[in-house]
């Protein structure tokens, strides 16, 4: 199988998106890659495998490579005999954070007919956003930690108890994440969090929880990872979340009782069918009292969290060949041709 993989990205988390596209490189041997980057100023550009290194982007040497056009069926390169389309079966979005994750690579491969895997448009847009996702599972019977929610230009007061933290609604990998213990510490961490985005969630910081990483799709089947109990510090800042996203080695299983395991992967089928069909997620859950609630959807995680899986290279093939598809609808100007007849003008 040939994959493409889209990465960068006009993005907070362009050079974690990178580190995630090089790491797909150990991880999927038995397949043809075609690696196509798109750079902070939204331009297409098709990378040599062979050569895809980190700093090969850093020094700007990519754009000795061919220049791509977005048009109808796929990506071209333009020469002197014309254009030439980029071959490969299907696109994997690896573009973390915005344009990746908010629905505007979904909703470029849909206009341009584009098989690819990745959340679609309203999947994207409700788990892009912290607190729309909050939304969502609240619908879906979901439990999720208490939040408030606070703007930019609004009041900066909150009515939880400390510790807390704080977190931009738009951003994932813990950029412009504080963990507040006091009163006093609050605008800091509010003007930190500000400055990436007009809206935060403020959350209690919960003592000695529990969380678990579930990841997953579905096929003809559920095809769930392992659930991983992550290292746990006080929380992964940036540095530590760009060494984690160039993780390729499968992990160990976490000593869970089969109950909580079974609650925790009914909780991520409740998430994910039907809405990220087409898609490879990984929700991360908290445990408190033994009761599972939702921490986040990451809905393009880090190297596709392929250190989950047993067999990741095989299920991203059967996925694949399990991807939601548009239905058709056809244009005949029926009511046109009727207002014209009308008229006598047919």
């Amino acid at each position: 199988m040939n994959i493409a993989i889209l990465f960068g990205g006009s993005s907070f988390e362009h050079e974690i998106s990178i580190v995630s596209a090089i790491t797909m490189k150990k991880v999927l041997k038995k397949s043809t890659l075609t690696y196509i980057f798109v750079d902070a100023n939204r331009e297409f550009w098709l990378v040599d495998t062979e050569k895809i290194n980190s700093k090969l982007f850093s020094s700007g040497e990519y754009k000795k490579g061919k220049q791509l056009t977005l048009k109808k069926g796929g990506f071209f390169s333009e020469g002197m005999f014309g254009s030439k389309q980029v071959g490969f079966d299907v696109l994997l979005n690896l573009i973390h954070g915005r344009d990746g994750e908010d629905g505007k690579v979904a909703s470029l491969m849909e206009f341009y007919g584009i098989p690819y895997i990745s959340p679609r448009l309203e999947a994207s847009a409700l788990s892009y956003n912290k607190l729309y996702t909050k939304y969502l599972a609240e619908s879906l019977s979901v439990k999720t930690v208490a939040y408030e929610h606070l703007r930019k230009n609004g009041e900066r007061k909150i009515s939880m108890a400390y510790p807390v933290i704080v977190k931009p609604v738009r951003l994932g990998s813990s950029i412009g994440v504080s963990i507040v213990k006091s009163e006093s510490e609050l605008d800091y961490a509010l003007d930190v969090a500000f400055e990436f985005d007009r809206d935060v969630i403020v959350e209690p910081f919960l003592e000695g929880v529990k969380e678990y990483n579930q990841a997953g799709c579905l096929t003809d089947a559920w095809e769930l990872s392992i659930v991983e109990e992550p290292h746990k510090e006080e929380f992964l800042d940036f540095e530590k979340k760009y060494m984690d996203f160039a993780r390729d080695a499968q992990v160990l299983a976490a000593d869970i009782s089969d109950e909580t395991r079974e609650k925790i992967r009914e909780s991520f089928k409740k998430i994910y069918d039907p809405l990220f069909r087409g898609s490879i997620i990984r929700c991360d859950f908290f445990v408190v009292d033994g009761e599972v609630m939702l921490n986040e959807i990451n809905p393009i995680p880090g190297s596709m969290a392929n250190y989950l899986f047993e067999d990741f290279e095989g299920m991203l093939g059967r996925l694949a060949k399990h991807l939601p598809k548009e239905p058709e609808i056809k244009i005949d100007y029926k009511y046109i041709h009727s207002i014209q007849q009308a008229k006598g003008k047919a």
